[in-house]
Order: structure tokens, then sequence, then C-alpha cells
């Protein structure tokens, strides 16, 4: 696990002022990795040539979020400073449009370079004037998916949604006897991830209408979200060299579960857009098919488990359920294996939006909840031979809490449809109109911080995930 070091010092301020906002999700103890470029718009505005029609766009590059600014990575490592040492050392090509590259180096290298990032940001540190060219304003910029995305499992790791989920669909017997053994996933679609901003078109489908003897196909009814949170995966598992095994293809050595977070690179928010009247008629008996397959909206920002350290929290297991099998089980996963990550979801509609209204909060759960850990996806994925490479993502599945409140989708906040809620302005809701724009957000915060105790953990925030639904086709 992850230990403290000199970068989680909560005294620790830039020069970047903003980042020494205590409500800012970016301060200098975060670091956060992403890909960008300036908007068009905003390189017309910095050439002074606002009466050009066009501009070439500029090339998608690594930058690194600090207060409401991005440290732009490729410019840094064209100075003359430390800063561009540690780059040029981490990144074999500073100029990549992914983070890949970055991700199969390792914590080792990806520590190193957050010690330089860290030390190169702080308020006295002497290369502050050669680096301040190399911000952008993050008003100023669009994003990209940070990685190459190989392949995404989405898990089901939230034991209070899918105990919520079950009873609607088998009230006496909602938790079906597998969950509290094994971690659930099933394999997602990587051509539809898209980075928060993400509009798309209502999905079509086959549905079964009640009381109907064949199904029908139109545009989905039920729209939901999913509050998820996803993690990337970094160094990946090594290749199978048993002899006679000359095929890279033919599977790989599994992660155990004691070193299955050396190979995480950083957590994101995670929104699985749902349709459930389409999932409810295809899911038997091989699971999600259309309902899942058409968005997936992650946010831009990739916050590292070293930036999340002071967040760890013990993982246990309620009394009277199994224990873990010894492939799931581990210490240092029960003493710290959990991260108190506050998860939100935010609905905006359009009525909201003409007035100029804030999006309206729906519910917030935490992360520590989750059934099943990060370290113990890892080590179940990789346990029959699979090879995780750098960029895979998995997904958390939705991320619910013990009380109504805290549910992470809209199939559960109305009651599977059957209970319409009540919106901030009026409206109400059962699932998802056109329009609606889904916000997700996730921090961490430690209270003590905020009111000037010593010792504690700047916040630690992980931006915006956001996603639009549009008319169907």
């Amino acid at each position: 696990m992850t230990t403290l070091n000199e970068t989680h010092d909560p005294q620790l301020e830039s020069w970047v002022m903003s980042a020494n906002d205590l409500d800012n999700d970016f301060p200098i103890q975060n670091l956060p990795f992403g890909v960008f470029r300036r908007r068009a718009s905003a390189v017309l505005a910095s050439r002074g040539d606002a009466s050009r029609e066009h501009v070439s766009r500029e090339y998608f590059r690594i930058g690194v979020a600090i207060g409401d600014r991005i440290l732009d990575l490729s410019s840094c490592a064209r100075t003359d400073t430390s800063l561009a040492v540690a780059i040029n050392e981490a990144l074999d090509d500073p100029r990549a449009s992914v983070l890949n590259g970055l991700m199969s180096k390792g914590p080792k290298v990806w520590s190193a370079l957050r010690l330089a990032l860290s030390r190169a940001l702080r308020s006295d540190a002497k290369d502050r004037g050669a680096l301040r060219d190399c911000l952008v304003a993050q008003a100023d910029a669009e994003h990209a998916v940070s990685a190459h995305i190989g392949d995404y499992t989405d898990f089901y790791t939230s034991i209070h949604h899918a105990t919520t989920i079950g009873k609607l669909f088998r009230p006496d017997n909602p938790l079906l006897p597998n969950y509290k053994w094994v971690p659930i996933g099933y394999h997602g679609r990587t051509s539809t991830i898209g980075v928060s901003g993400q509009c798309f078109h209502r999905p079509v489908g086959q549905t079964m209408p009640p009381g109907a003897d064949q199904p029908i196909v139109g545009p989905c009814k039920r729209l939901d979200y999913e509050l998820e949170v996803g993690v990337f995966i970094g160094r990946g598992n090594e290749a199978d060299n048993d002899p006679g095994n000359d095929d890279e293809h033919c599977g790989a050595v599994p992660i155990p579960i004691v070193s299955a977070e050396q190979h995480v690179f950083g957590l994101c928010l995670l929104n699985d857009w749902s349709a459930r009247d389409i999932q409810a008629w295809e899911y038997q008996p091989l699971g999600p098919f259309l309902s899942k397959n058409f968005a997936t909206t992650i946010s831009p920002w990739i916050v590292t488990l070293e930036a999340l350290a002071p967040f760890r929290t013990s993982w246990q297991r309620p009394d009277g359920d199994p224990q873990p099998l010894p492939y799931l089980d581990h210490a240092a996963v029960r003493d710290e294996g959990a991260f108190d990550i506050q998860l939100e979801a935010s609905l905006a509609t359009a009525k909201s939006n003409a007035a100029g209204d804030a999006a309206m909060r729906l519910s917030q759960t935490s992360f520590r909840h989750a059934y099943w850990t990060i370290a113990q996806m890892v080590a179940h994925h990789t346990i029959n031979g699979c090879r995780l490479r750098p960029g895979d993502l998995f997904g958390s599945g939705t991320e619910s809490g013990p009380t109504a409140e805290e549910a992470g989708s809209m199939i559960e906040l109305s009651n599977g449809g059957k209970t319409p809620f009540a919106l901030a302005n009026g409206e109400t809701r059962t699932f998802l109109e056109d329009g609606d724009s889904v916000v997700l957000r996730a921090w961490c915060e430690d209270r003590n911080v905020r009111r000037g105790a010593a010792g504690g953990s700047r916040r630690i925030g992980f931006g915006e995930c956001r996603g639009t639904v549009l008319p169907a086709r």
C-alpha cells in the first residue's frame, strides 16, 4: 500500500495561487494526469487573430491539473529545469497524446515524477519563472480520453446496489448466492467510452412491453445513469513464460493480491449509462449488451493512488458474511484497502439550464461502502491467466450506500420507476429525459484541515464527469 511522503504535507502551497484555495479540487497534494489541448477559440485569442475563421487545432498532450490551470508537460520538457529532466526520464515521448507509456512504467517511476512535479510547483520553487509559460487555463482547454483503452471490464462491487436491484426482480431472494464469494463483472465496449462533455443519442433496442407476446423495437424509455469509480490499469501482468509457450497471447501470470495495487495507475469517475428496459429483456442468460454499449462517460483527470493515500481506510466484511477466499484476502487489504472517496450525482435539466440554475444533487455516498476492493478486482480478474495491459479500464459498478439517499442510480431513487422523485426546481423524474445532463463529482476531504487544525490532509478532488442525453435518432 502507498505510504505517506513529503508530497502529502498539508502545509505545502503552490506558486499557482488558485491551488491554495481549500475548495479547489486540484491542490499541489493532488496532481492528477490527463490529456488536453487548447480550444480553437483560445488559440485564436492567444494569437490576437480573431478574424480568422479557421485555425489548425493543437495536438492533444499530457497535462497535470494544478488549481485552475494545467501544467503542459510537453512544454515543461523543453525547459532548462530539473522538472524537464524528470519528465524526459518518465515519458518516452513527452509529446505523447495518451498516458499508456507512463502507465506502463510502474509505481517507482510514477512516484518519482509526482515528487518532481510537487517540488517544481511549490511556492518556493526556484524554477517557477521558467515554468509559468507552461500553464494553460483549464477554462481554455478541451480533453480527450486519457489513454488508449484496450479492454474495459465493469464490476458490481456495491452490495447495497445489488440488493436493492435484486429486490425489484426477486423480492424473496434479492442477492444471488455467488455475490459474496466472487467479484462479479462483465466485459464492456471501449469504442463508445467518451470523456466528460460527451453527448449521445437515446439508445434504441428491443423491449418487451408488459402483457405483450412479442418484443418491439424503439427508443429506450427507462434511461439511467450509474455513479461509478473508474480504475485505470498501469503496468500489466507478465506473460506466461512456461517452457514450450512462445505465444505472448496464450495467457499471463496471475497478479497476487499483495501486489495488485502496484498495477493500478489511478482512479477517475465513470458513468455507465444504462437502458433499463432494454436490459430487462436482453440480460438473460448472458448479461448486458445493447443496454450498456451505447455510451460510457469518464472524467478527464486520473487521480493517482499515491495522491489518495491519506484517505485510505479499513475494509471489513459484515459479521456473518463469508470471508474472502485466500487469493482475495490479505492483511494489508483489510487494514487499508478501501478509500473514503465522497461520490455525488447531480442533474441539470433543460428547464434548469434555461433558468441558469446549478445542477441539482440527486445523491451522495462513499466508495468506502464497496463490498469488493480495487486490489480484489485486479487479483480476481487475472487468476485465470487473463492479461491486463496499460490503459485497461475497470468500472466499480454502481456505488450506492446503505441509505436510500445514497443511491447511485435512478432505478433505485424511483423504486424501479414506480415512484417519481422531486427535483429542487419542482420537476420530477423516474428516469432521464432528453436534454438532461448528469454531473458526477468526487472528492476526499479532511474537515480538520478546513477548521485549521494541525495535521490532516488537503482536499483531493476528481473534477467533473458530465454527459448529456440527446433525442433518439
